[in-house]
C-alpha cells in the first residue's frame, strides 16, 4: 500500500524484497520394512515411529525368537535416529507392496529392509530408490553365518534370469553382491552385528543382527552433528558388542573395491563403520555415500522451495531471482564445508540467463537453471610419506 505524505516527519514503508530462502529438507528420516513381533499388527500400513517404546506399543513388545525388525529399529534410535516409518509386511513375502506405501512420503530419506539380503530384495530396493530419485537404500550383506568373501564380491542374479543364482560355475558359490547402481543410490554393509536382543535383553547369549538399522541411525547422527556432506564412517556402532565375522585389512581391501562397506573392530576404538562407498561402478562420480546424499539433499531442497516459480513471467527478473536464491543456498553450504573451494566461485556456479533460456524454450514455457557444484569427498586413503634425515654432524 502506498503512503500518503501529508505531514512533516518520518515515514516507514515496508517492502517485500522478493527473496525466498531455500529451506534444506530433512535427511534423517528412515523407512523400515519387515516382519513385526506381532505379525498381524497394522499389517501393510505405514506407521510413523518416534521412539523404540512407540514401536513396541504399535507392533508388539514380545517375541519368542529375536525379531530382526525390532532390533533394527532399536539400533536406529540407539545410534542417533529420531524419527522413522515402519511397514509390517506380516509375512516373508516380497517387499514391493511396502515400497508402494512409503513412496508418497517425501520426508523419507533412507530405506531399509533389515535382514532381506537376497538378490531379489536388494535389487528391488535399489531400483526403487533410483526410480523415485529422492531417497537412499541401506542394504544388508548376507548373514548371519560366516560368508564366503569371494562370493560376496561377485554380482548375483535373480532366479529365473538369464544367469540365475544357481548357475554359478562348478566349484564356485553363487554371487551375493547386489547389482551395480549406476547413480549410486544404495550402499551395502557387512558383516552382521552381535548384541543384546532389544525385546529380551536378559537373554544370556548375544544375538546376530543385520546392520542396516544401526547404520541408518549413524547416518542420522552424522547428519545432525556434522552435516549430510560428512561421510557416515569412522563412527561407533552403538548397541553392538561384537561382529559375526572378523575381517583383516586385506579382506576389507577386496570388499572395499567391490563397494561393500565393512564394519570393523579396533582394540582402541571399538566397533566402527569403516567404509563409505555406494554400489556405483568403480571410478564413478557417485562412489561415495556422502556425495550421493549431498546431491540428493541439494536437489530436493531446491525442488521443494521453488514451487513459487511456476506460472511466473519467464523473463530476466525471474532468472535473476532464481540465481539469487539458489546462490544464497549454496553459499551457506559452502561456508559449512559441504563444497570444495577457497571461494564461493570455486565451489559452485548458478547460471540462469539468455543462454540457458533460449527463445524457443521460453515460448514453450520452460525456464532452465544450470547448477554446478564441487562436493567435498572423504579422505578415504590417508598417506604419510616418512623418510630418514641425517642427524647433526653427519658426514663431518
Amino acid at each position: 500500500m502506498s503512503l500518503s505524505y501529508s505531514y512533516p516527519g518520518i515515514y516507514i514503508d515496508e517492502k517485500d524484497t522478493g527473496a525466498r530462502p531455500i529451506q534444506g529438507v530433512t535427511t534423517t528420516t528412515a523407512a523400515f520394512i519387515g516382519l513385526a513381533p506381532k505379525a498381524d499388527a497394522n499389517r501393510l500400513k505405514v506407521k510413523p515411529v518416534n521412539s523404540f517404546g512407540e514401536f513396541c506399543d504399535v507392533f508388539g513388545a514380545t517375541s519368542e525368537t529375536p525379531n530382526i525388525l525390532a532390533n533394527a529399529v532399536y539400533g536406529f534410535f540407539a545410534n542417533g535416529g529420531s524419527r522413522c516409518y515402519v511397514v509390517n509386511l506380516g509375512d516373508d513375502g516380497p517387499i514391493d507392496p511396502a515400497l508402494e506405501l512409503i513412496e508418497p512420503l517425501d520426508e523419507v530419506a533412507m530405506v531399509a529392509a533389515p535382514g532381506r539380503s537376497d538378490i531379489a530384495s536388494t535389487s528391488t530396493l535399489l531400483a526403487y530408490c533410483e526410480r523415485v530419485g529422492d531417497r537412499f537404500a541401506i542394504l544388508d550383506a548376507p548373514g548371519p553365518d560366516k560368508v564366503d568373501l569371494d562370493a560376496l564380491v561377485r554380482v548375483g542374479q535373480e532366479k529365473g534370469s538369464a544367469t540365475a543364482v544357481g548357475d554359478a560355475p562348478a566349484g564356485e558359490a553363487p554371487g551375493l553382491r547386489p547389482p551395480i547402481s549406476q547413480r549410486g543410490f544404495g550402499a551395502q554393509y557387512f558383516p552382521w552385528l552381535l548384541g543384546r536382543d532389544a525385546l529380551n535383553p536378559s537373554r544370556r547369549d548375544p544375538i546376530r543382527m543385520p546392520p542396516s538399522g544401526h547404520v541408518a541411525g549413524i547416518y542420522a547422527r552424522t547428519d545432525t552433528q556434522r552435516g549430510v556432506f560428512k561421510a557416515p564412517a569412522n563412527e561407533i556402532v552403538r548397541g553392538a558388542t561384537g561382529l559375526a565375522q572378523s575381517l583383516t585389512n586385506s579382506e576389507q581391501g577386496k570388499l572395499n573395491q567391490a563397494g561393500i562397506n565393512c564394519i570393523r573392530y579396533f582394540s582402541t576404538q571399538g566397533i566402527l563403520v569403516w567404509g563409505a562407498r555406494t554400489l556405483a561402478p568403480q571410478g564413478s562420480n557417485w562412489t561415495y555415500v556422502n556425495v550421493r546424499r549431498l546431491v540428493l539433499f541439494i536437489e530436493q531442497s531446491i525442488y521443494r522451495s521453488t514451487g513459487w516459480v511456476v506460472f511466473e513471467p519467464n523473463d530476466r527478473p525471474l532468472w535473476k531471482s532464481l540465481r539469487r536464491d539458489v546462490s544464497a543456498f549454496l553459499t551457506l553450504l559452502w561456508r559449512r564445508g559441504a563444497l570444495m573451494g577457497a571461494t564461493a566461485e570455486q565451489a559452485f556456479f548458478v547460471k540462469c540467463d539468455e543462454e540457458t533460456n533460449r527463445p524457443e524454450n521460453v515460448d514453450r514455457g520452460i525456464v532452465t537453471t544450470v547448477i554446478g557444484i564441487a562436493p567435498v569427498k572423504p579422505a578415504e586413503f590417508v598417506v604419510f610419506e616418512i623418510g630418514q634425515m641425517a642427524g647433526p654432524g653427519a658426514g663431518q
